[in-house]
């Protein structure tokens, strides 16, 4: 009776998996967005844009198919040589190690190919995200901090709708921060891991879920097994770790006092008067008057000892990542459920209990 149960569970998750793969199959077909590129590069101004020519007379039937169904990435352009720019790298999303709307190894690689330009005088962050995982939004955070450091060229930020927790983190790498008069942002706090304890539901439903361990702590934060006190201890001094972290690179960033942050750092968000009241931003103002400013004021006023620098034109040229699912993306997804369904349930259903977070929700 117990197996029926499963089974039948089992049954209709890989139904519901069923159905909404075809339904994202559909939608993508009568969209024609689905046999689009993986992963592709947007880049304006300079940039030109380079698009994969899938009707190419040439080409054989069987190679188009292939060539459709691994989803080809798109050409990474570097910026053009003969004119100076400020990179515009924008910020979407839930950070994370990758994600539809976010790539961690993507923005690194920009930071350095900017680094690495000498035709680059700054970048500006375009961000507009509730912030993510500690470990993604640190190592972003140090990464534009070695940019800064390492060729004494500008970091500014700009946000948009939400730039709150992780996004505020990495924008404390900018030396001037402006955002939009509707932006909400501040959330400087942690999430160090949630649980979901299912034993209830489980002991109801006649399931016996049993994992053998060596310590008293290694099943800590599974759904078999309520928190303990000391296990909530553990959680909690993680969570106090991580938000030290955090309030002590706000107060190196924005030239505060650290008790003061912590009056701040509470967790809430912030509109943009109340942050610019706060200290935590520095001007409110429209994304175009924004990009006059750094002409004016960070790029011709700079301290660059290079006075042929001072005073040129300087390009906004724009960096964002985008993901699009193809048709071996949807096949992978049902496929790794049929072959492994437990583990593929599992997956889906479970939290990381262990990560931390820098996130606003």
């Amino acid at each position: 009776m117990k197996n029926k149960k499963g089974l039948i569970i089992l049954c209709v998750l890989a139904g519901i998996s069923l159905i909404l793969g075809g339904t994202s199959f559909v939608k993508k077909i009568k969209d024609k967005t689905l046999f689009k590129p993986s992963f592709s590069f947007s880049a304006s101004n300079s940039l030109e844009n380079f698009d994969e020519d899938f009707e190419d007379e040439t080409s054989s039937g069987m190679n188009k198919l292939l060539s459709l169904c691994r989803g080809n990435k798109k050409e990474e352009v570097s910026p053009s040589t003969k004119k100076p720019y400020v990179a515009v790298i924008y910020i979407t999303g839930v950070i994370s190690e990758a994600n539809e709307t976010y790539n961690q190894k993507w923005l690194l690689k920009q930071i350095k190919k900017a680094a690495e330009n000498q035709n680059n005088r700054g970048i500006l962050l375009c961000i507009d995200s509730p912030g993510g995982t500690v470990y993604e939004s640190d190592e972003a955070y140090l990464a534009l901090k070695d940019y800064h450091e390492s060729t004494n060229r500008p970091v500014l930020s700009y946000f948009g709708s939400l730039t709150a927790s992780g996004g505020y983190y990495i924008a404390c790498a900018s030396e001037y921060i402006y955002a939009n008069r509707n932006c909400l942002t501040g959330s400087i706090g942690v999430i160090a891991g949630e649980h979901i304890d299912i034993t209830g539901l489980l002991d109801k439903v006649g399931i016996r879920m049993t994992t053998i361990t060596t310590g008293k702590n290694k099943n800590m934060g599974n759904v078999n097994e309520p928190l303990s006190k000391e296990q909530r201890e553990i959680m909690q001094s993680i969570a106090d770790e991580a938000y030290e972290q955090f309030t002590e690179i706000v107060a190196d960033s924005r030239k505060m006092k650290i008790e003061e942050v912590r009056k701040l750092a509470d967790g809430r968000i912030y509109t943009a008067k109340q942050a610019k009241k706060n200290g935590l931003i520095n001007e409110i103002c429209s994304f175009e008057k924004a990009k006059d400013e750094i002409r004016n004021h960070f790029l011709k006023n700079s301290d660059n000892d290079d006075s042929e620098k001072k005073g040129e034109e300087v390009e906004f040229v724009e960096y964002k990542y985008y993901y699009e699912e193809n048709l071996l993306s949807l096949f992978k997804g049902i496929s790794s459920f049929i072959k492994d369904p437990t583990s593929a349930v599992y997956k889906a259903t479970s939290l990381p209990a262990a990560k931390c977070f820098y996130l606003y929700r």
